[in-house]
């Protein structure tokens, strides 16, 4: 096996994770919307999730674990997406927000934060910023 084999795998890996993480957001009202399989059809092309490993994760989203990413920039791209999957899910749902917050964590959020962090994400995620804007009003928050 290639050094750029190992790369390859292990990218693979890793966005198989953090795809896993916003099904399980996803999943924890118990269904998928119409909306949410629409934000999951195009995450998962965005992630190059293959058909076959897509339904795979559906069904066993939960054996996948949080791997933090490295960055900072990472994290909060990861939160972006995974507060966007929540607020399309029309929140407000507490068990929804609690998770959010685990996630939060285990992507590498200070546990002490992390509830006001998800909800600075979430606010921003409803008034519909982009990422760049999200990721410096977020990284604003902590000066």
């Amino acid at each position: 096996m290639s050094f750029s084999d190992l790369f390859d795998s292990g990218f693979k890996k890793r966005n198989e994770d953090h795809f896993a993480s916003i099904v399980r957001v996803a999943m924890n009202d118990g269904i998928i919307t119409n909306e949410e399989k629409a934000f999951l059809d195009r995450l998962a092309r965005n992630l190059d999730i293959s058909e076959g490993d897509y339904e795979i994760i559906l069904k066993d989203y939960k054996s996948h674990p949080i791997n933090p990413p490295t960055s900072y920039d990472s994290r909060l791209e990861r939160l972006y997406d995974l507060s966007r999957m929540v607020y399309v899910d029309n929140i407000k749902d507490q068990d929804q927000v609690s998770l959010l917050q685990k996630i939060a964590v285990g992507l590498g959020f200070n546990p002490d934060n992390s509830g006001y962090v998800v909800d600075k994400a979430l606010i921003l995620v409803n008034n519909g910023v982009d990422l760049d804007t999200f990721s410096n009003e977020i990284k604003n928050m902590n000066r």
